[in-house]
């Protein structure tokens, strides 16, 4: 869908299928505010040159702020979504201990759980024999079972990561927790904190909308998306953007 054009506007670069960018799709949604969305297929287009324009090291998500610049890595874009507007509760003013406690929870995420599953996501994308695999996948359900149960005592009877309160953290969790829809790791019923937190995201109508995005089915927004825009067309603005910004390279910052 190609229905809006305004070089202004945030552009999240996705990566399909079940890229960890899930999270800023559903980050954005809960801000509200207009942005576009560009889908990049994994691993074709995501390791072209053509992308590495927007992301040097050929990896999603990567973000086109209102400004021009380009951030890259999930932390990065989800802090920068959360202070758009601070009286969402997204996220917290920065220097304060809720603002500590939020950042420890989204890297804890990003480190441990997240890097939990990157085993069995290398074991599907490479041609390995029996025991290499089995090493692999031995190491990397270990890793998955201790971030639940570390994620699983941290949250508690509390309904979000961070208490009372939904945060980028939560959005960030459901796009890393569903891929064990996948792989089949664990058994969540054994954990009920998490599939509460997991059954609570799941019939949330943000991430309803981004799973309907990556399946490409029709999506109906809640907060402020207004279409997608293709890739080319992203680098056919980039000396235009650059040059309203008064930057004098056309390469994009990268923020790793």
């Amino acid at each position: 869908m190609n229905v809006y054009r305004d070089s202004r506007l945030p552009i999240l670069f996705y990566g399909v299928p079940s890229g960890c960018s899930f999270g800023s799709i559903v980050a954005l949604e809960w801000l509200g505010r207009p942005y576009q969305l560009c889908r990049i297929e994994m691993p074709e287009i995501v390791s072209s040159e053509h992308y590495k324009r927007i992301n040097a090291v050929g990896e999603t998500p990567t973000m086109r702020t209102a400004a021009g610049d380009f951030i890259s890595e999930s932390l990065a874009i989800l802090n920068h979504i959360g202070a758009q507007d601070l009286d969402r509760g997204l996220t917290f003013a920065q220097g304060t201990p809720a603002f500590d406690r939020f950042n420890q929870v989204l890297a804890y995420l990003n480190t441990s759980l997240f890097d939990a599953y990157s085993p069995f996501w290398y074991a599907v994308e490479h041609d390995l024999d029996a025991p290499q695999k089995k090493a692999l996948t031995d190491y990397g359900r270990a890793k998955v079972l201790k971030a639940h149960a570390d994620l699983e005592a941290m949250l508690g009877d509390r309904p979000w990561l961070l208490g009372e309160q939904r945060t980028l953290a939560d959005a960030y969790f459901i796009g890393i927790a569903r891929w064990n829809e996948y792989h089949r790791v664990v058994d969540r019923q054994d954990y009920p904190n998490l599939q509460r937190l997991y059954d609570q995201l799941e019939a949330d109508p943000a991430v309803v909308f981004a799973h309907a995005i990556e399946r490409r089915e029709a999506a109906e927004g809640t907060g402020g998306f207004v279409g997608e825009i293709a890739l080319d067309e992203v680098l056919e603005q980039l000396p235009r953007v650059r040059d309203v910004i008064e930057v004098p390279s056309i390469a994009p910052v990268l923020w790793a």
